[in-house]
Formats: structure tokens, C-alpha cells, sequence
């Protein structure tokens, strides 16, 4: 079975975010259920760099104001097509921001509809699947256009994020006049991007079973939430793994001391290096909270900044690793400067950095006031760093709570609180604070953390199951 992923960005290629992350496991974990799976991504200068002298694949005299060429190789384990179009990719930025982002995204959505058809001499997917807004055009076009076209497939990594322009642009994205209506593209008198693949793809889905319930309410939905409710038959939340290979404390080649469930010990020489990268204070038997994330409002990190105090009365120490609002910033990097090892930050992103906090940290605070999955916390479970999160979308789904009963049960992962408050969260920072007193406890909440499930093969066999109900399906295939 082939299919084609459509996707802004992919790693290891091109990451601003968990979406990449998603993109670049999930292939390989399609491939043991006996999918083909095909990812065409914009081609920035990092894609146009890895692929080197690849195949061109297609030609297009004009692709929204330029000639372009699909290029088809092979990098990193990824079957890739890139759109080799300079006057829309070759950006000395990063991939995302610039005035004419309709146009350069719209054409990704394009593009993908052209080798939905079959194009691309050999390659015939049975199954689009688009990634967040800036692929959402792909299942507007594949349902306009007519004729032949393949399954498709919206997945929403994060519904805050839906890619509204204004409508005079419908005949320059190449939309025909019937698809500014109700149930095409028209968002509130603007095209929503997000939301033409949520209402004109086969099958939607999100990234958790708790997130496809909280943005079918008008408080979750962000405008969309009626959208949704009507597409329920056609929607599922599908939790994401992560790359089993990449974040494996065994062999990870970022830590001061590999380990694994046997050898929890040995993490204690990365929680050293964390506190001598980031200026803490040597102290072993500190609880050592690490935080790796955007510095965003949605990030509950002003609520962090709110308890900071408490968790530094009661002992313990912040290790963050993160960029954002500039705000937030100011305030972790003043909490750093009063608190000289104690508070210990780094601002900016570095992958080196994020593997060592998740092995050396004792818990990995997610305090994020919504959250459709997380893969930060699948990497802290599988580091043995008991994961503290609010109690919203996927982080809900993936840790269990320290209550009485999951302790007595012997099942408990990490820490939820609820709601999303300093209150709320300063009394997990102290329940916290008094099991990493009961080291035996806590070793045990450790080992369970470290058997969680969090690679890609069970997403894998939801997602080809869901490939091969659309394939069965009698339409204008």
C-alpha cells in the first residue's frame, strides 16, 4: 500500500516543532505494517542540501509564480519529494512567517494533489495524508478538481494554529468560486487553510483520543468546534509515539552515562552534568525539576513562573532549556540571576541539551494549558523522569497519575494536576517533593515510567488500519 504524507517540515531535515518529529518516525513505522509511505515537504535549503543531486521527478512552468521541479530521493531512511522552487522556498529564515506564506503553502497543497493523481510515473498513492494547515489545501484540491484521486487525510498537530487569509485570494490559490461556501474553504469570511482538510477530508485526525474530545466543544474548538462535531463519524484521536531509536537512554550518545531500567543508578551522573551545564548547584539529592519547551502562554510557563518560588522553598531546583515570548524570557532569565544555582536556564533550543535534561532531570514539568499530545513527556517516561502535566489532551492520555489508588496499584508514571492554575500546580510540585522523599517509591514510579509504551508501533497499526478502510472505500478513485 503507498501513501504520501504532506508536511511542512520533517526531521531530522527541517524541525520547528513536535509536527517534524511526527513526520519523520511515522514513515518507518508504517513500513512494518506494509505501507509505503512517500513525505513531499517544501524544499528548503536543508531538504535541497540532504537530497544533493536527486531525481527530478516533475516539472511545472509555473508553480504560484515561478518554474518548479518535484525532486525524489532518498535521506535519513525518508522517501522523500521536495518542491525544488526557489521563489517560494529559498528563505534565509526559518520556514515559516513570511507575507506570502498563503501562496508558498497553498502550492505544497497543490503539488501534493498533482501526485495524488498519479503524476509521478510509479508512485500512485492509495492514501494523502496532510499535516496541520499548511497542508490543508491538499484535500480541497483533490475534491475540486474531480476525476481520479486517493483516500484522504487530515491530521491537526495543534488547532491554535489554522492558517486564515483573505478571500480575494481564492482564484490566485487556483480554488474554483464554489469552494468559497459553508462547506468548502470559506472560514468566517476569510479561506481558512485548516479548515478546507478538516471539512473536505475523508477522514480527520488528532493527535490524542482526550484533544479530539476537548476541540469538539466550543471551548476547545477555536471556531471550529461545530466543524468538528459534524465530522465526528470521521474523526479519531491517534496518540503519537516517538522514535524509539533517537530517545533511548541505553544508547544515547548526548548523556554523560547511557543506562536503562536496570541500571537507573546511573543516571545520576547525567543529573551532575545537567547542573554543571546550566550552573546548579552539585547537589545529588536535590530534586532537580528540568523543563524543556516553548516559553509560551499555552505552555502554562507563566504558571511555572508563578510557582517557582515554592518549588525553590521546598528545595528544589529549575533546569529550563527553551525560547519564546519575550516576556517569559526576561522572567526565567531574572529567576536565574536571583537564584544563582538554583534556577539554571538556557534560552534557545539544542537537541544535545534536551537528551541530557531528560536523563539527568527528576521530573520534567509540562504545565500546558492545552496540549493536543506532547512528545515531551513520551521522552521523559522513557528516561526515567517523572513527568509532571496538566491534566489536558495528551498528556492526560499518557501519565498516570501518583493518587492513593495508582500508587496502591503499583501502575503511577508521573504527576497530573488540575486545572491549569499556580494553585493547582504548586500542590503537584509538593506532592512531588514529598515521594522523591521515599526513594524506594520512587525508584518504583521510575521503573514504571520506563516501560510505558510510547514508540510508534501501535500508532502505526491504527493509522494503516484507518490507509486501508479508505482504500476499500468505492469513490471517485
Amino acid at each position: 500500500m503507498k501513501a504520501l504524507s504532506v508536511a511542512p517540515e520533517i526531521y531530522p531535515l527541517i524541525k520547528t516543532g513536535g509536527l517534524a518529529d511526527v513526520t519523520g518516525a511515522l514513515p518507518a513505522a508504517l513500513a512494518a505494517e506494509g505501507v509505503a509511505m512517500h513525505s513531499l515537504v517544501p524544499g528548503y535549503v536543508p531538504v535541497l542540501e540532504a537530497l544533493g543531486s536527486a531525481q527530478e521527478a516533475l516539472r511545472f512552468d509555473d508553480l504560484f509564480g515561478g518554474p518548479a521541479r518535484v525532486l525524489s530521493g532518498r535521506v535519513a531512511g525518508l522517501d522523500l519529494f521536495a518542491i525544488d522552487a526557489p521563489h517560494l522556498f529559498m528563505r534565509a529564515g526559518g520556514p515559516y512567517g513570511y507575507a506570502d506564506d498563503a501562496t508558498r503553502f497553498a502550492a505544497l497543497g497543490w503539488v501534493a494533489a498533482q501526485i495524488g493523481r498519479g503524476t509521478i510515473a510509479g508512485f500512485m498513492p492509495d492514501v494523502v495524508h496532510a499535516h496541520d494547515w499548511q497542508a490543508g489545501l491538499a484535500p480541497a484540491y483533490l475534491h475540486y478538481d474531480g476525476g481520479r484521486r486517493p483516500g484522504t487525510v487530515m491530521t491537526v498537530h495543534n488547532l491554535a494554529f489554522q492558517g486564515q487569509v483573505p478571500p480575494h485570494l481564492l482564484g490566485a490559490l487556483r480554488l474554483p468560486p464554489a469552494a468559497y461556501a459553508l462547506e468548502g474553504v470559506e472560514y468566517y469570511g476569510s479561506i481558512g487553510f485548516l479548515k478546507a482538510g478538516l471539512a473536505l477530508a475523508e477522514r480527520v485526525t488528532t493527535v490524542s483520543p482526550t484533544y479530539a474530545d476537548e476541540i469538539r466543544t466550543d471551548a476547545g474548538g477555536m471556531g471550529l468546534g461545530g466543524l468538528l462535531r459534524v465530522r465526528g463519524a470521521a474523526m479519531v484521536g491517534i496518540l503519537n509515539g516517538i522514535d524509539t531509536a533517537v530517545w533511548d537512554p541505553a544508547t544515547d550518545a548526548h548523556l554523560a552515562a547511557v543506562f536503562d531500567a536496570e541500571r537507573i543508578a546511573a543516571r545520576a551522573a547525567n543529573k551532575a552534568a545537567v547542573q554543571a551545564r546550566l550552573g546548579l548547584a552539585p547537589e545529588p539529592d536535590t530534586l532537580l525539576v528540568g523543563v524543556i519547551s516553548r516559553l509560551a502562554w499555552q505552555k502554562g510557563m507563566d504558571l511555572l513562573a508563578e510557582a517557582l518560588p515554592a518549588l525553590l522553598a521546598a528545595g528544589g531546583q529549575l533546569a529550563l532549556l527553551g525560547t519564546g515570548e519575550p516576556a517569559l524570557q526576561s522572567s526565567f532569565a531574572a529567576a536565574a540571576a536571583s537564584h544563582p544555582g538554583r534556577v539554571g536556564v538556557l534560552l534557545g533550543y539544542d537537541e544535545a541539551s534536551a537528551h541530557l535534561i531528560q536523563a539527568g532531570a527528576d521530573v520534567i514539568a509540562v504545565p500546558s494549558r492545552f496540549e493536543p499530545c506532547g512528545l515531551t513527556q513520551l521522552c521523559a517516561l522513557r528516561y526515567g523522569a517523572l513527568p509532571l502535566v496538566a491534566r489536558v489532551g495528551g498528556l492526560a492520555d499518557t501519565v498516570i497519575d501518583a493518587n492513593e489508588m495508582a500508587l496502591s496499584a503499583g501502575v503511577a508514571t508521573g504527576f497530573q494536576f488540575a486545572p491549569p492554575t499556580r494553585d493547582a500546580l504548586e500542590a503537584a510540585i509538593a506532592r512531588a517533593v514529598r515521594l522523591w522523599r521515599r526513594p524506594d517509591m520512587w525508584r518504583r514510579l521510575q521503573r514504571n515510567a520506563m516501560a510505558s509504551d510510547v514508540g510508534w508501533a501501535r500508532p502505526a497499526r491504527r493509522y494503516a488500519a484507518l490507509y486501508r478502510e479508505l482504500a476499500a472505500q468505492p469513490t471517485a478513485r
